[in-house]
């Protein structure tokens, strides 16, 4: 029998992953700002998924209580906490500039109780920052938690265009990411042209997934452009594979050009691939996956 329980999902840092926190009885609803336990202590976030009932194995991870909705009073000291960790935001970047470490400051935030001082950060390198810690702890007299995160979730914080001229996915609901490779470029018959295919953050574009599943569903059994065929028992090579009119032109052996429909490839011709170009692919891309954690 599937445990469920009622749960609602809150969004702890901008664009932050969705965590669920079983509910507390109160009346709670979207947008609301909530008190609860995160990994950093007594934290705040703001309810983005209202009450539902969800399987605790698709959740994934030990379900912790909303501790209240947040009163007057907590909104006062979430507001005064979110002006010290404003002006933590500023600070920490001139120690970075001081001690000459090679990072970038991206978003503060401060626990309900001022226990600590969480500070996110994204850096190419790895880097020592044990003394710019003890600096920052010194004006701030908490715990200071510093957090790199990846590339992609740099763009959470820092915003802006994608390459469609409409705002990057990542910064304004894309909250979690697939594994992206070179294979879902080719797959969707683009031309592999770096600039084309990477996003502002210097990965592949979020978007290659959007409408891959299409692809593979549509050119299920289809030949690749490039590869070989028999047809009618002798060898033809694929020049071009269009997913959208169905249809695949090859060029035979004797110099003509046919056009096949998809349907030929998939009425029970039994169509022989003798040189698919679809092994290359996978050739090609080995070991070039990114994700949202790097």
């Amino acid at each position: 029998m599937e445990l469920t329980a009622e749960v609602y999902g809150v969004e702890l840092i901008p664009m932050g992953p969705i965590i669920y926190y079983t509910e507390n009885g109160e009346d709670i609803k979207v947008n609301d700002i909530v008190i609860v336990i995160s990994e950093f202590g007594l934290d705040y976030g703001v309810v983005r998924i209202g009450k539902r009932q969800m399987s605790i194995d698709d959740i994934g991870y030990d379900l912790k209580p909303i501790i209240r909705k947040a009163t007057e009073e907590d909104l006062e000291t979430i507001e005064k906490n979110k002006e010290i960790a404003k002006k933590a935001f500023e600070i920490t970047k001139q120690l970075v500039k001081k001690h000459g470490l090679n990072m970038k400051v991206l978003h503060s935030k401060m626990m309900v109780d001022g226990s600590r001082l969480v500070i996110y950060f994204s850096s190419k390198n790895r880097v020592d920052f044990r003394e710019l810690v003890k600096d920052i702890a010194k004006e701030f007299k908490t715990r200071i938690e510093l957090r790199q995160v990846g590339a992609r979730d740099e763009m959470k914080f820092i915003k802006g265009l994608g390459l469609c001229g409409k705002k990057s996915c990542c910064s304004y609901w894309l909250r979690s990411f697939d594994s992206i490779t070179l294979k879902h470029a080719k797959r969707q018959q683009m031309m592999i042209n770096t600039a084309k295919i990477t996003g502002p953050c210097g990965r592949l574009l979020c978007c290659l997934k959007f409408e891959y599943d299409f692809y593979i569903d549509a050119l299920k059994n289809i030949p690749d452009e490039g590869s070989t065929i028999k047809y009618n028992g002798k060898d033809a090579k694929v020049i071009t594979v269009n997913v959208f009119l169905k249809k695949v032109t090859i060029y035979t052996k004797d110099g003509e050009t046919i056009a096949l429909p998809f349907d030929y490839f998939r009425g029970g011709n039994n169509v022989e691939i003798v040189d698919d170009n679809r092994d290359n692919i996978d050739l090609d891309i080995t070991g070039d996956v990114f994700n949202g954690e790097e």
